[in-house]
């Protein structure tokens, strides 16, 4: 596959990241100018994980963005549909149960989860209301989501520079950091079509998640979206 549409097949989008893998936390830390590291630390403050909770990581990849949540004393399942991603993981961390798992079918009981929380998964899933009522699903009553995606910089003049950073920048940085560097152009075009920040969270009432809010991080380039399953 030399390119991925944004009609986001499932199993070509496995495959790309299946061949970005050894490499893609390097390349994130590279393409994000070290942001991806803060970001991931707001992701954990915000799921504010506790002793003995179970918390779900979706799009976990290799499961960097697990261990902040085990630092905390909770049970967390890494879940992915990259089994090139999850491999590469276990190399790393043969202890995580990281797990294989679509989004839209997950492979889980009812209400197990205190929390699930996805990075920079979502917009590669290809029915984000699916995975949106999946996420409901196996989160018990009073549990939260936490959602980590890029979205719109609210400043207009910075959204102009960075949307030409993503299209004209990022390919020949990840052509030189990256060993797959088509897999990045799919990347950034999927950031820009992606919703903004209200678009989202009206996706998150609309699959049945209540107290919706977000807030937006290095001005809007990437949004925290919370939600809370009510009780009953």
């Amino acid at each position: 596959m030399t390119r991925a549409s944004l009609d986001k097949q499932p199993h070509e989008v496995a495959a790309m990241f299946d061949d970005v893998a050894a490499k893609y936390d390097l390349t994130n830390d590279v393409l994000s100018l070290g942001q991806a590291r803060l970001w991931r630390k707001a992701v954990a403050r915000a799921v504010d994980a506790r002793p003995g909770e179970k918390v779900l990581d979706l799009a976990a990849g290799t499961g960097t963005s697990s261990l902040p949540f085990t630092m905390a004393g909770a049970y967390v399942v890494p879940c992915d549909f990259s089994v090139g991603m999850l491999r590469e993981g276990k190399k790393r961390n043969p202890w995580m149960p990281l797990t294989a798992g679509d989004a839209t079918r997950l492979p889980f009981a009812d209400g197990v989860f205190d929390a699930v929380t996805i990075s920079f998964g979502l917009r590669n899933v290809q029915d984000t209301g699916a995975a949106l009522r999946e996420m409901l699903r196996v989160t018990r009553p009073g549990g939260r989501v936490v959602i980590c995606e890029f979205s719109t910089p609210t400043w207009a003049p910075f959204r102009t520079v960075y949307s030409e950073y993503l299209m004209r920048a990022l390919p020949p940085v990840a052509r030189a950091v990256s060993s797959s560097p088509d897999a990045y152009v799919y990347l950034a075009e999927s950031i820009r079509a992606w919703p903004r920040q209200p678009e989202l969270a009206a996706l998150l009432q609309e699959a049945g998640w209540s107290k919706v809010a977000w807030r937006n991080l290095t001005g809007g380039v990437v949004a925290l979206h919370r939600g809370t399953k009510l009780s009953g």
